[in-house]
């Protein structure tokens, strides 16, 4: 590894269901990108890559390797040289991401996949409770496994773009019953993301959700969260909950977003507006 860029993990679809141990799913936050990745290369959905925020990865490669990027639109060089994805690196090749269009976070597969030791079934970094190799930084080497498949060929590759107003799709509950009109306050406000957003959550700022007036002064004791969960703190400001989530809180949640909605989120610049569409 030459260069981390802001932010480099490795990332895998996550560790589900340790939730009763305190542990989050965590995982790439663009799943179908990932998975993407990996299909390009022959490697199943499932095998560990590289989530890059917002470009700026240099490495070299030891060995003879079919790589692909996914996610948003995003320069990529070999040696200076701007290539297209997938592509084969060549020992001593030196694969460079530019800065991506339309979305924070690109997606690098490798064939084999990334071999790092797995915690809890999962070789993901989960940046909240620790688990998983650590943040990437210039001088680690990243084990390969034997490759399995054959890599896969595109026409083209379009990349991900989050449109300039999210229209999120939420589940109401389970504490919907805090809010006055749950359903009218969420699709009639509006917020952007904020820049204090990362893979534990999403902050919204824009209209206040305010509590119901016989809910004002009251607390929750702690219960289950799930990604996705809308998060209301008494301040109003929603928080939609990503992969590496805590595993309870005692903040009400209003609704739940769809998991069709969750890649995007992910991928959402600070400054993107945001509004609810509350189904059912």
């Amino acid at each position: 590894m030459l260069r981390t860029g802001p932010q480099a993990l490795v990332q895998d679809l996550g560790r589900p269901g340790h939730a009763h141990l305190g542990v989050p799913p965590s995982g790439a936050l663009d799943r179908p990108s990932l998975a993407l990745a990996n299909r390009l290369v022959g490697n199943p959905e499932d095998a560990a890559g590289l989530e890059v925020l917002l470009g700026g990865l240099s490495l070299r490669a030891d060995a003879s390797c079919t790589v692909a990027v996914t996610g948003p639109a995003t320069p990529v060089l070999v040696d200076g040289v701007p290539r297209d994805s997938p592509l084969h690196l060549a020992p001593g090749d030196t694969l460079t991401l530019g800065t991506p269009s339309g979305g924070l976070r690109c997606y690098v597969a490798v064939s084999g996949g990334v071999a790092v030791p797995a915690d809890l079934g999962s070789r993901s970094t989960d940046l909240l409770s620790g688990l998983g190799p650590a943040p990437l930084r210039p001088g680690d080497e990243l084990p390969l496994g034997d490759p399995t498949g054959v890599p896969v060929g595109v026409d083209v590759l379009v990349g991900v773009r989050v449109p300039d107003e999210l229209v999120v799709p939420v589940l109401l509950g389970p504490r919907e019953d805090w809010f006055d009109d749950p359903a009218r306050r969420l699709r009639d406000g509006r917020w952007t993301v904020s820049d204090r957003s990362n893979r534990v959550g999403l902050r919204l700022t824009g209209t206040a959700v305010d509590r119901a007036a016989c809910r004002v002064g009251q607390e929750l004791p702690s219960e289950g969260l799930v990604t996705g969960a809308v998060q209301v703190p008494a301040d109003g400001k929603p928080v939609v909950f990503l992969a590496d989530h805590p595993t309870t809180g005692g903040y009400p949640v209003i609704g739940v977003v769809a998991a069709r909605a969750l890649p995007l989120l992910g991928q959402a610049p600070p400054g993107t507006r945001l509004r609810f569409a509350p189904q059912g």
